[in-house]
């Protein structure tokens, strides 16, 4: 995968040089450049903001560095066969970034980042760059940044390490919270290590046991135990055809119910955790 990532503070890019994202680049599996958008300007001041057309305070990214900037990137990568490219825009307007977002990001080839600063980038850039590649608006939350370099950092790492070879265990990321599949909308439960007991604390007797029905079971009740308690939303947002038998045994103790129509479950009014 190639990533691109167009910003006034490259230096903020930095741990993209660490962990796993670091060692993925350092084994070729992820080619990244990180580019300054002052490079793309021609004043003494390399200014890339100017005021807002309609009044109102703070400042608007400009559309000459961001379009000279983001076709020097493009052509780049056209020349050197990095396939289709898709606009990754973080801002807090756009659709929530997700792990099923993640997963598709992840079958890109090519993404190209524009993290803004001030009250975001002139609309019109974004608009000319959609009628050429694909374009996602991504929030990584219900809150605002100083800027969108960090929200590059936690999209990049989220996607990264679904490529092929980027986890020591291929099959680690199919457990985690929000994974495709079985844990689609349920968290992950606690995991444990050794040793067995600290400070009298011991680890369920289930994870001793061997018997890996019984420890897959544990688990996944688990998850749904952790999903009511800090996301009970998720649950109530899945079709109750979802749940097996024993999920319902579980979801059924800590007092849920489907509803009338049988698609969702649901907490009843007045009922404490």
């Amino acid at each position: 995968m190639r990533l691109d990532v167009v910003t006034i503070f490259p230096e903020y890019l930095e741990p993209l040089n660490v962990s796993l994202v670091g060692k993925a680049r350092a084994r070729g599996q992820l080619n990244v450049h990180v580019h300054d958008l002052r490079d793309w300007t021609y004043d003494r001041h390399n200014k890339v903001d100017d005021t807002p057309y309609g009044g109102g305070p703070g400042m608007v990214m400009k559309t000459d560095p961001w379009g000279e900037a983001l076709d020097d990137v493009l052509a780049d990568g056209y020349e050197t066969g990095s396939g289709t490219p898709s606009l990754v825009v973080p801002t807090p307007s756009g659709r929530p970034f997700t792990q099923a977002l993640a997963v598709e990001l992840s079958e890109r080839p090519w993404l190209v980042f524009t993290p803004a600063r001030y009250e975001g980038i002139d609309r019109r850039v974004i608009d000319e760059y959609a009628t050429r590649m694909p374009v996602y608006e991504v929030s990584i939350g219900d809150y605002v940044l100083a800027g969108g370099e960090a929200a590059v950092l936690v999209i990049t790492e989220a996607v990264a390490r679904l490529l092929p070879g980027v986890l020591g265990n291929a099959e680690s990321h199919q457990d985690d919270s929000f994974a495709p599949g079985a844990m689609a909308n349920l968290l992950e439960g606690p995991v444990y290590t050794k040793p067995p007991q600290w400070r009298g604390r011991e680890i369920p007797d289930v994870l001793l046991s061997g018997h890996h029905g019984k420890i897959a079971r544990w688990r996944r009740d688990e998850a749904l135990r952790r999903t009511a308690a800090n996301r009970p939303d998720l649950i109530e947002q899945t079709d109750a055809s979802v749940f097996d038998k024993k999920d319902r045994e579980t979801l059924s103790i800590m007092e849920w119910r489907p509803s009338a129509d049988g698609r969702f479950w649901h907490r009843p009014e007045g009922v404490e955790e």
